[in-house]
Formats: structure tokens, sequence, C-alpha cells
């Protein structure tokens, strides 16, 4: 049985907002309990509804979390204490944007399309698509996106209606 409050549901829609379907993410607190917190707040708060994904790279990763959609923003939260663990990035792995500052990851994360293991112990690890893989790998690619999909609806499972 799913921990319901460690799940997350991620319905990606295209730019017109047409569905195009669930992400079920496990969240991994044992990892990163800062970044998973943070993860979950911005969720119950809305923030995620909307923001589009605006860098995807074929065979590397899908960026999102930045409400401007320009990769430059962030919530109004205070930045984030790296959480950085052994924990590899591979395919489904979900991790946090950062800049060149250890200490710098926000609002905005990545998914691994692949193999992206030159980036463990540099990045934060706070989850794992468990169900949807194939919506992930649908996303529209670019950097930046042209009529980017984006995040319909971002919520904890345990909230789900």
């Amino acid at each position: 049985m799913a921990d319901l409050e460690n799940t997350l549901y991620v319905d990606i829609a295209d730019a017109k907002g047409t569905a195009k379907g669930r992400v079920t993410i496990a969240l991994r607190p044992d990892l990163a309990p800062g970044h998973v917190g943070r993860i979950k707040e911005l969720a119950r708060e809305g923030f995620y509804d909307g923001v589009v994904f605006h860098r995807v790279i074929e065979g590397f990763m899908a960026q999102g979390g930045d409400p401007t959609g320009t990769g430059m923003g962030g919530s109004k939260k205070p930045d984030l204490k790296a959480e950085f663990s052994k924990e590899p990035h591979v395919r489904g792995v979900c991790s946090m944007a950062r800049s060149s500052n250890p200490n710098s990851a926000n609002s905005q994360f990545f998914i691994c399309f692949g193999d992206a293991t030159f980036l463990d112990k540099q990045y934060t690890v706070w989850g794992k698509v468990t169900e949807g893989m194939e919506i992930v790998d649908g996303i529209k690619r670019g950097e930046p996106v042209r009529e980017p999909d984006k995040i319909a609806k971002m919520q904890v499972a345990a909230d789900a209606k």
C-alpha cells in the first residue's frame, strides 16, 4: 500500500490545456526531508498548477517548477540547504534544480529520462516516478520549449479528491 502522504500526483497537460495523463511520484523523505517538505508545501498551495516544463532535453531530463517559465524563477520561500545522497540519477528519478550554489534549490525540479549519474551527489534526489513514466517521456522537448507542456495540477495523494 502506497504512503499517500508521501505520494504525489502530477497531472500533465499540453500548452492548450488538453490532458496528457497522470504521473505518480513516490517521495523520499528518508533521503531529503527538507526538499520533500518543500515540494509538498508548494503542491498544497497550488504553486505548481499551470507551471510549464521550460527545459526538456532528449535523453536527459524534463525541468519545471519555475512560475516565470524562464528557468530563472522560484517561490518566495527561502532556498534550501543541499541534501545530497548516494541515490543514483537514473530513469524516473526526481531531483531539484539549482544554480552553481549547492544550497540554492527552491522550487525547480527535473525528472530524468535516462541515466544521468554524472549528477550524483551534486543534486538532491527527492522522489521517483512509480507510474506514468510514458507520460513523462511524451513531454514536449526544447530549450526553451515552444508551446511547452505544463503541470495542470500537482497534489499530495493524501489530499486528492
